[in-house]
């Protein structure tokens, strides 16, 4: 049995950028609630949760870990996540495993931009949500003014819990208490005020006994309300804290164990039933003493344990034995061996309860998203979909070894499974394998991987853009397919029109044939024709995408009519009407963000234009940086990465995510019909 029940666990996902001390606040939590028995490091390799023999190399997280300690009779679930651009989808990953998201802010570089992109990720899941004010025993810090830019950036409805007192060596309480002793800024009466009338402004008759009796108001008069108001985002609370020092970590401590929501009382999870366009949303309770439903967020092909899955007990229990189904599948499977993780620790328990975050292993068919649950009346339950960026980087990979293409095939779907931002594609025309990833950093981690933890040698180059076609006009096109070999013959006759359809709507396909004129059986065989057409390309050989085709007459024979026919016919109607439709090719326009010295701002902008890019806004930082936001062509981004080095003195980074497709230039356009017609030729 476990010696806690649900309404004792707390989730909480630290996330923020790289370097903001999310690995270090671990270390300090687990130390002060004696879990280890001294703060490991992460300059010595020594730290719980960076484990990873290349985490330890690199000196950052590469992947989540999950940990747990207890405080106050609370059992607290805390996930660490990498704060690198490079690994968001990682981090962005276990946001469905937790009510909490604590965003872990350096004092002294202030809001990046992964803290504003996780914030963004845990209000689209309707988290609870704190801000942690790390390292505030810094020098060249302004904590009031970071306060404000956090308040700026953010919404009002942040608020300091807490505040630092003696140069950042100490913190004192703001909510529990209505006064205490001096604060490096502010006051603690002030704080406390503004923080309950936020608070009371949830609940109309706790505000009516607060502002008509001036009357004091407890810590349990103001729980709930406290859980409504984060639940609802109408507050989001301020704290400081030196993991360094460990000024701030008891202070903290009493905000999860008091503050934060358990399963029931944080925003619950986003479950739907059914496929496709019928899904309709459905109640999961934290309730023990119903069906057990899970959701895998995170999956591990571990050497040594097989495949591991990482799960979040919603609903229900799970006991070494439970019988769980994967999905809709038919047969179960039966848990073996259950356990809570502990950094790269596996654990045994007997028992998990709502609210648990739990492994099982060597489970083949266990997959990354995947809902597990103990009825069928749980099929077809499926995590509303996370909104992960779409990975642009791109390598072409081969092995350098004859004979290893299928032990890389194998590699690569493996690390596919286990990060939802490494993508895997084959491109037929180019007949290459390319790898796509958020980053140059993370690519370099999968192909350490292969290396190191598959033994495969592979070899790079740079990858085909993913360029488009499409049309910018309408027109009709019309082919007569016959053929008479002896025996019975081939006809299909087709007339169909094109036209562009809304940029991202993607293919449609109508019937609008009358009479008769094509038996409705031989319509879908039109449909492949022309969809064929959409794989191959029409004027340069990529994919075709948002347009409508409708097919508005033909003729058939009662004897020599076939689907191979029609297919043929639809083919070539479709292709004729393209040519006559103003066809163009698109390519990946990329939203790009650079962050570098101010003094590099020039030079930076220079070559951008020099690429076709356009710089769209730049915003100052602290310590004489500079964020610097555009858009650019994707295909001139090629070798972008070393000469943003040699632009910067190497301190500039920059990450891209897919904004939108344009038309080519149109010599640049003229230049790629006639490669493709004379490869064609």
């Amino acid at each position: 049995m476990s010696d806690y029940n649900a309404e004792d666990v707390r989730n909480i996902a630290l996330v923020g950028h790289a370097g903001s001390g999310k690995t270090t606040l671990v270390e300090a939590l687990l130390a002060a609630t004696g879990v280890i028995s001294s703060a490991g490091s992460v300059t010595k390799g020594s730290t719980v949760c960076d484990f990873d023999p290349l985490e330890k190399e690199l000196q950052h997280s590469l992947d989540t870990a999950i940990t747990g300690f207890t405080t106050g009779g609370k059992h607290i679930n805390l996930i660490d996540t990498p704060g690198s651009p490079d690994f968001l989808g990682r981090s962005i990953s276990v946001l469905p495993a937790v009510e909490t998201a604590a965003l872990v802010v350096n004092a002294q570089s202030g809001i990046e931009p992964m803290t504003i992109r996780m914030m963004k990720a845990a209000d689209n899941r309707a988290l609870c949500r704190i801000i942690i004010v790390n390292q505030i025993d810094g020098s060249d810090i302004d904590l009031p003014q970071l306060t404000e830019q956090i308040r700026e950036t953010f919404g009002a409805e942040c608020l300091p819990i807490n505040l630092p007192t003696n140069g950042g060596q100490g913190v004192v309480d703001c909510f529990f208490q209505p006064s205490g002793k001096d604060t490096d800024f502010s006051s603690v009466a002030e704080a406390h005020s503004q923080i309950i009338d936020q608070v009371v402004e949830v609940d109309e008759d706790l505000m009516e006994v607060y502002l008509e009796q001036g009357q004091e108001l407890k810590p349990e008069q103001l729980h709930d309300p406290f859980e409504a108001a984060l639940r609802e985002a109408h507050l989001i609370p301020i704290c400081f804290v030196s993991a360094q020092t460990g000024a701030g970590i008891p202070e903290l401590l009493e905000i999860f164990d008091r503050l934060m929501p358990n399963p029931a009382e944080g925003n619950p999870p986003a479950f739907l039933k059914g496929e496709g366009a019928s899904m309709e949303p459905v109640k999961v309770e934290p309730d023990p003493n119903l069906h057990a439903v899970a959701h895998v967020f995170k999956v591990i092909n571990d050497p040594f344990r097989g495949k591991i899955g990482i799960f979040r007990v919603h609903q229900g229990r799970i006991t070494p034995n439970s019988q769980l189904f994967i999905g809709n599948a038919r047969k179960p499977f039966k848990i073996n061996h259950l356990y809570r993780l502990h950094g790269a620790d596996l654990t045994e328990v007997d028992e998990g309860v709502p609210g648990d975050i739990l492994a099982v292993a060597r489970v083949d068919d266990i997959h990354f998203d995947a809902v597990l649950h103990d009825s069928h009346e749980e099929d077809h339950f499926h995590l509303s979909t996370l909104e992960c960026p779409i990975p642009l980087f791109g390598l072409a990979i081969s092995t350098t070894k004859r004979g290893d293409e299928q032990k890389l095939t194998d590699a690569l779907h493996k690390l596919q499974d286990e990060d939802p931002c490494f993508h895997i594609e084959h491109n037929a025309s180019a007949n290459e394998t390319v790898a796509r990833g958020l980053g140059e950093l993370h690519l370099k981690v999968i192909l350490r991987r292969l290396s190191e933890q598959f033994h495969v040698e592979v070899e790079t180059k740079p990858p085909s853009i993913p360029y488009r076609e499409t049309i910018m006009g309408k027109a009709e096109g019309h082919h007569r397919h016959k053929k008479q070999t002896g025996g019975a013959g081939q006809f299909g006759e087709v007339y169909l029109r094109v036209e562009p359809n809304e940029r991202g709507a993607g293919f449609a396909f109508v019937d609008a044939v009358v009479g008769g004129t094509i038996p409705g059986n031989f319509i879908p065989s039109i449909e492949k024709g022309v969809r064929q057409v959409l794989e191959e390309g029409v004027v340069a050989g990529y994919p075709f995408q948002d347009v409508k085709v409708t097919v508005y007459d033909g003729k058939h024979h009662p004897v020599d009519s076939k689907d191979i026919a029609f297919a043929t016919a639809g083919r070539k109607a479709f292709v004729e009407a393209v040519l006559q439709a103003q066809p163009v090719i698109l390519e990946p326009i990329v939203k790009i963000r650079i962050t570098a010295q101010d003094s590099s701002m020039g030079d930076l902008a220079g070559d951008l234009s020099s690429r076709r890019g356009r710089i769209n806004g730049s915003e100052s930082k602290s310590r004489g940086r500079i964020v610097i936001e555009g858009e650019v062509p994707l295909a001139e981004l090629s070798g972008y990465d070393a000469r943003l080095k040699a632009l910067t003195g190497g301190e500039g980074t920059y990450s891209i995510e897919l904004s939108h497709y344009d038309p080519v230039p149109g010599n640049i356009q003229k230049q790629m019909m006639d490669a493709y017609q004379r490869a064609d030729d």
